[in-house]
């Protein structure tokens, strides 16, 4: 006897929240969603060390903090940054991402992250996945909370989506949301089983269990039909193997398909390096492989998405940056403030942004960290309210009422 949870096990999908509209298959039938704007946020679990992936090298202190493990200044051919404005340069294995930096649909904030100054992995990722550093008590996630509130007809059973088995605490919340592991094996098992569970939803009286019950069938019943089709990225682009790229991958199917996508979500992890962050050669090691799969996995989901490219923003982050002072084993320990990428057609990119804080000793969080001078929620506000048009930011971010807006968005 099929049950609710075997039956989502099988299928390789799970539904969180109520209320998606019952009749969006019916009327994606008539034709495909009307072209969403598509938020797209990736989380670089582990703490990724920001000032190895964006290098000051204008800052005299970054190569006396970091003797060993310092990116050296950009020259021509070597293992050395990639020249952004004279004062920035990205990390070699970056390369793949200057293309598109040097387009303008690249940009790179700098000096930020949560105000909270907690060093715990955990604590730091819940904070900012919920949206309200240092508030325990929120019981959903930012990503959840920005999306539109307003009524929607075109409102789809996967408007929010994520790639893996759970659903991540950013998409928690009161909003309809989904977890897939994989598009390419999504499947349902034991049919006829499926389609009695599906007439058992159908004929109860509880309105919640009803409407639980065909959001879940209305998303089965896509994900099948997107299957059905066989995907080819576009392009020419070749994704890597590893968990960002393929996740990506399958986000850009659905956002090519017009299933009504309105924001997505993946993560990627291995970014601790307490020890030998940086090989033998400076453009080689721990960081470099993470950064190169990193790198290719994002430029070929912005070759792959070719024109729609202009209704997509990426945003990435990380829970916390790494000590100014590399430590006693060739890596960086839990520090403070970092870096973000965002890029997208509506990116104002080609730019560094936030203010500088220096990395002098006066200048430095407690004395060993990248002191913040841009929060994390203003990043993320201005992309909700510019790209994804939801203007009511203290429901998104409650208690943070005046973000600033850096500038990040064309218009």
């Amino acid at each position: 006897m099929i049950t609710r949870r075997l039956f989502l096990k099988s299928s390789g999908l799970a539904m969180f929240g109520v209320g998606a509209a019952p009749m969006w298959l019916a009327r994606a039938a008539d034709g495909p969603s009307p072209r969403k704007k598509v938020l797209v946020a990736i989380f670089q679990r582990g703490a990724v060390d920001g000032l190895n992936v964006v290098i000051p090298f204008g800052d005299k202190n970054y190569y006396s903090l970091r003797p060993t493990i310092a990116i050296p200044v950009p020259k021509a051919g070597g293992e050395s940054a990639l020249d952004l404005d004279g004062f920035f340069g990205l990390h070699p294995a970056l390369a793949p991402l200057k293309p598109i930096y040097d387009a303008n649909q690249l940009a790179i904030v700098q000096a930020v992250g949560s105000p909270d100054p907690t060093r715990s992995h955990f604590d730091a990722q819940d904070y900012m996945e919920s949206g309200t550093p240092g508030r325990k008590a929120t019981t959903d996630g930012w990503l959840n909370r920005a999306l539109s509130p307003g009524p929607d007809v075109h409102k789809s059973p996967v408007r929010a989506v994520s790639m893996g088995a759970s659903l991540p605490r950013a998409l928690r919340g009161r909003n309809e949301a989904v977890a897939i592991n994989n598009l390419s094996d999504f499947k349902v098992r034991e049919a006829d089983g499926a389609a009695t569970f599906e007439s058992m939803y159908a004929s109860t009286l509880d309105k919640m269990l009803n409407g639980t019950g065909r959001e879940t069938f209305d998303a089965v019943k896509l994900m099948q039909s997107i299957q059905a089709q066989a995907y080819t990225p576009a392009g020419g682009a070749k994704y890597p193997g590893g968990r960002l790229g393929q996740s990506l991958m399958q986000i850009a199917r659905l956002i090519k398909a017009d299933v009504g996508l309105e924001v997505a979500f993946t993560d990627v992890g291995g970014w601790d390096t307490h020890v030998n962050e940086v090989g033998q050669t400076p453009g080689t090691g721990q960081l470099a492989n993470l950064l190169g799969n990193f790198a290719q996995s994002l430029a070929a989901f912005y070759q792959d998405l070719g024109d729609r490219i202009e209704d997509v923003a990426v945003v990435t982050m990380s829970e916390f940056g790494r000590t100014a002072k590399e430590n006693g084993n060739r890596g960086t320990d839990h520090g403070h403030a970092n870096v973000m990428f965002a890029f997208g057609g509506a990116i104002r990119g080609g730019k560094v942004y936030g203010e500088w804080p220096g990395l002098a000793p006066e200048q430095l969080h407690e004395n060993r960290d990248l002191a913040l001078t841009t929060d994390f929620r203003d990043v993320l506000s201005e992309l909700v309210a510019k790209h994804l048009g939801n203007g009511q930011l203290m429901a998104v971010f409650p208690e943070y009422a005046q973000p600033k807006f850096r500038g990040l968005i064309v218009g």
